[in-house]
């Protein structure tokens, strides 16, 4: 069957209805961009009716084709398949995450369980599977191209690992599964969203003692916003709570903030994640149990860089004693400062933030207020840019407003070219703020990624953050460890824009190798470069002065306790869950005797705490995977040392160049293993993380 004929159909399948924008080819500059100015809620459920449709008419075809399955006629078939599909969930996509509303919602939960169905019956197609693992089979008795053999053997495992080897019943109960978690997943989600929307503390003008000026001025705006004109509003999202149980002087109220965030999804009401949780875990484990496997965790390592469960907790356990013993000795230092200011007081966990702050200045007198003087957002951003110019070869240019449709005015737009050839690699947005409707925390997205199996495309890639948005005029002034996150999330980026693959499954990921791309960026932040070009204070313009850039890399290791703490509590706990038996499960009191057992300290709590731990409740992504974390870090400590000893430090060319050509180039055409092995000469050491974080070496 031609490929015209196929385009033919489409054609006339399209013509059927009327116009829908969320379908429609993306026209315009640099090979076509979203049309996110004239995005309308009413067209979502037809669009994806027309979408899935048209996907699965597009696999009627493959397997209705009589030749002999090839990798031609299957592999890049498929590949080429769900073009309109993948415009539709981009669009979908910006509204869940950037501007939801309760309207959408409504549409989320609908949507789910249909999306759900659909991809069941792509997934359980065995007249497809038979097809992929025909090429597949062929594959290993006379292989293909080194990248195409890698394409065969990631789709096989996935239909595979699926269920696409099931009988009829197994498939029947394995979909139904899936139809029943969509719903779960979205609810789970929705559930966090109204709860950071629900709670909101407001506070009075003889409240504000601690908090910085701009902070004050951005929390009078939403208060006002609210109608509580004359108040100050916290937000209930990370955003707001961080800095302000860092400075607020008011003890009640920061642990009337903590207590509002860190109960999100627990409270006991109509959005209460327990039982979500619960039947989650339950489906989960019935769902691997059909393709024979005792536990979630078992399934899902197979094909990460862990390859076990037991290798993931290894990892963790290895570095847990030397967290929890940091934490001690935090707390003691913490009561300390506490009881030499007279404050009779015996530190709670919405005390470890203010008091650890506190100790900062005492210890290496390091004012974390004074640190975001050097720190904007503009002159941050423009580091980044830099860092890409050195070690990419990449030259970000400002899009004109008005040339690139947004979805939010907040939302700004730069080319990103080659500065070598001139050649263009796409486009960046970045959506820095925090509003209503947009999740918290900070992500990085790709709407296009790089191909040239069926055409060179560009990439058109996004960051997302949730600074507080400062009142007119005044400069968006961030912590250090938001800058940190800001790098961290523009090495996603430079990981979609460096893509050199052919094939769209190539630029997928390892879960536990793709957070070693952005969290290897954070290090350019300390470097000498960085700092001297780009820290600058906002309202003088001088480069940060050189005492206080001492007393940073000093501190490097300050807080690492509460830090590496509360990040592997939450680990482990994501481990733990899919380990044990969910049978009868009550999710808050495993959570509380997991805690106990682990000796977690009382004076801090799991950075995510389970009823709002979206990254593993909220879909599939990280479950029995936000391990990934610690894992991904163990490489970027070793290459960072690699970095600290080559010639010309992280600014070497050499190494930068062999950096990108093994370990963002490649995406996921290469073994992670093999490639850091390639980049390296040898596999990481976790030695290096022992060190970054000032912990004692285990002994071997």
């Amino acid at each position: 069957m031609s490929c015209n004929n196929s385009n033919e159909n489409k054609q006339n399948m399209n013509s059927e209805e009327n116009t829908n924008i969320l379908l429609e080819e993306w026209t315009g500059p640099y090979g076509g961009v979203p049309a996110f100015d004239k995005m309308n809620i009413a067209d979502i459920k037809p669009a994806f009716k027309k979408a899935m449709a048209l996907n699965l008419h597009e696999i009627e075809e493959i397997t209705a084709n009589t030749e002999a399955p090839t990798f031609e006629n299957t592999i890049v078939s498929l590949e080429k398949a769900g073009e309109e599909l993948s415009r539709v969930q981009k669009y979908y996509g910006i509204w869940s995450a950037n501007i939801s509303s309760p309207e959408f919602r409504k549409i989320q939960g609908e949507m789910a369980p249909l999306l759900s169905e659909f991809r069941s019956k792509i997934s359980q197609n065995l007249a497809l599977f038979q097809r992929i693992k025909t090429v597949y089979d062929n594959s290993l008795i006379t292989p293909l191209e080194d990248d195409q053999q890698r394409v065969v053997e990631l789709i096989y495992k996935d239909f595979a690992m699926n269920g696409a080897e099931l009988d009829a019943d197994k498939k029947k109960r394995y979909a139904a599964i899936n139809k029943e978690l969509s719903t779960l997943y979205t609810n789970f989600s929705n559930n966090i969203l109204a709860d950071e929307e629900n709670y909101v503390v407001y506070l009075t003008k003889d409240q504000l003692g601690g908090l910085s000026e701009a902070m004050i001025k951005s929390m009078a705006k939403i208060a006002s916003d609210k109608g509580q004109e004359g108040k100050y509003a916290i937000p209930n999202t990370r955003s707001y709570m961080d800095p302000f149980l860092t400075y607020s002087n008011e003890r009640e109220l920061r642990k009337k903030v903590w207590t509002n965030y860190y109960s999100r999804g627990d409270n006991g009401d109509e959005f209460d994640n327990n039982k979500n949780i619960a039947e989650i875990l339950k489906l989960r484990k019935e769902r691997v149990a059909l393709l024979g496997y005792d536990n979630y965790a078992d399934w899902r390592l197979q094909d990460r860089m862990a390859k076990t469960p037991e290798n993931a907790m290894n990892l963790m356990n290895a570095v847990w004693p030397a967290a929890i013993a940091r934490v001690k000795e935090e707390v003691r230092d913490m009561q300390a400062v506490a009881n030499e200011r007279g404050d009779k007081i015996t530190i709670e966990p919405w005390d470890y933030r203010y008091y650890a702050e506190k100790v900062r200045k005492q210890k290496y007198d390091l004012d974390s207020d004074e640190v975001k003087q050097y720190l904007q957002l503009d002159k941050l951003t423009q580091a980044l840019f830099f860092v890409a110019d050195e070690l990419f070869n990449y030259k970000f240019t400002p899009v004109a407003e008005g040339t690139v449709p947004v979805f939010h005015d907040d939302v700004k737009v730069w080319e990103v070219t080659n500065k070598i050839t001139g050649d263009t690699i796409g486009l960046w947005y970045l959506d820095p703020f925090a509003r209503k409707g947009k999740r918290s925390g900070a992500w990085a997205t790709t709407y296009r990624s790089h191909t040239t199996f069926n055409g060179n495309k560009n990439v058109l890639g996004s960051n997302n953050s949730n600074f507080v948005k400062p009142a007119p005029g005044e400069a968006v002034l961030v912590s250090w460890d938001d800058a940190t996150t800001f790098l961290h999330e523009f090495g996603h980026a430079l990981h979609f824009f460096s893509s050199e693959v052919r094939y769209p499954k190539l630029n997928g990921g390892v879960r536990d190798y793709t957070e070693f791309q952005s969290q290897v960026l954070e290090r350019w932040l300390s470097t000498d470069k960085v700092i001297n070009q780009f820290l600058v204070h906002y309202k003088t313009g001088k480069p940060m002065p050189k005492a206080l850039i001492a007393k940073i890399k000093s501190a490097a290791t300050f807080n690492q306790g509460f830090a590496t703490t509360e990040y592997l509590a939450s680990a482990l706990m994501d481990m733990k869950l899919h380990l044990a038996d969910p049978t009868n499960m009550d999710v808050d009191a495993f959570e509380k005797e997991t805690l106990e057992a682990l000796k977690m300290p009382k004076e801090l709590v799991m950075r995510h705490r389970t009823p709002h731990f979206g990254h593993v409740f909220s879909g599939e992504g990280y479950a029995t995977a936000y391990y990934g974390y610690m894992w991904a870090d163990v490489l970027t400590s070793d290459a960072a040392e690699a970095f600290s000893e080559a010639p010309n430090g992280f600014y070497d060319k050499d190494l930068a160049a062999k950096m990108v050509k093994y370990l963002f180039a490649p995406r996921n055409a290469i073994d992670p293993a093999e490639a850091y092995r390639m980049f390296r000469g040898r596999d990481a050491k976790i030695d290096a993380i022992m060190r970054d974080r000032g912990f004692p070496i285990p002994k071997k």
